[in-house]
């Protein structure tokens, strides 16, 4: 069980796999109120970044699924560097249709809803393994400003213009489930560039040492054309967040 090679390749080097930074999640943290103790269920918890700095700085205990076996293992790794591997625990596995035994205080999935078929279908699975007052965050991409052309919509890395949002569409979705978004924090261009243009180094590198590999060749079209790429195109149109739901309640009628 993994994921596709190439990104185990161009990731290999990353400790957060989407466009936040390390001062994001200092944000988002803080801005959730964690306190020591709260568990927290990540589903494609990649190199485990969220969690173990959490762990470390709030004291919350947590649970990261993931299908890579090797970002899986710098998860790991990572949680021996900062002293707190017993407080949380990583497990290569399909996040997909996984339901903790555990019930959870803030239950996420920070950039793979593909593992319940969209935002919806990730919520709900989420959901089951949420206590009472818990809190869900999702993190998806955003169109900042529409593409003009389903061109455009492409080379941003999309199927086409409608696969995403506009912030307020996005945030008027989560209400249409059912949910409150009760925070968010955005990632910004620079959040970006620490995604996208770390792997370009990583590519370089890579190529050095496995030039006559089988992706060798597709390694080497990437790093050629995504710097250009990504300054045109995902850093001008497409943004990013991390947003904390609840379920809607009810006012009791006097």
């Amino acid at each position: 069980m993994d994921i596709p090679r190439i990104f185990n390749i161009t990731e290999s080097a990353h400790r957060i796999h989407n466009p936040f930074t390390s001062n994001k999640f200092v944000t988002l943290g803080a801005a959730l109120r964690l306190e020591s103790g709260m568990r927290v269920l990540d589903l494609g918890s990649g190199s485990g970044e969220m969690l173990c700095t959490w762990a470390r700085d709030h004291g919350i205990v947590g649970t990261g699924i993931d299908m890579s076996p090797l970002f899986t293992a710098q998860a790991e790794q990572r949680s021996e560097e900062l002293g707190v591997a017993h407080q949380v625990k990583f497990i290569h596995n399909d996040a997909a249709g996984y339901v903790s035994d555990e019930k959870a205080d803030v239950a996420a999935c920070v950039g793979a809803t593909w593992i319940g078929g969209g935002i919806a279908g990730t919520i709900e699975l989420l959901a089951k393994s949420l206590r009472a007052g818990g809190i869900i965050l999702i993190g998806e991409p955003y169109w900042r400003q529409l593409p003009p052309t389903e061109d455009i919509a492409k080379k941003c890395l999309a199927n086409s213009i409608s696969d995403f949002l506009s912030l307020p569409e996005l945030l008027a979705s989560f209400g249409a489930l059912g949910y409150d978004v009760v925070e968010m924090v955005l990632a910004n261009q620079d959040g970006w560039d620490r995604y996208e243009a770390a792997k370009w180094l990583t590519m370089r590198r890579w190529l050095e040492e496995n030039p006559d590999d089988e992706l060798a060749e597709e390694i080497r079209s990437k790093l050629s054309t995504e710097p250009e790429r990504h300054a045109a195109y995902t850093r001008e149109y497409l943004g990013w967040g991390v947003f904390a739901l609840m379920p809607r309640l009810n006012p009791r009628k006097a």
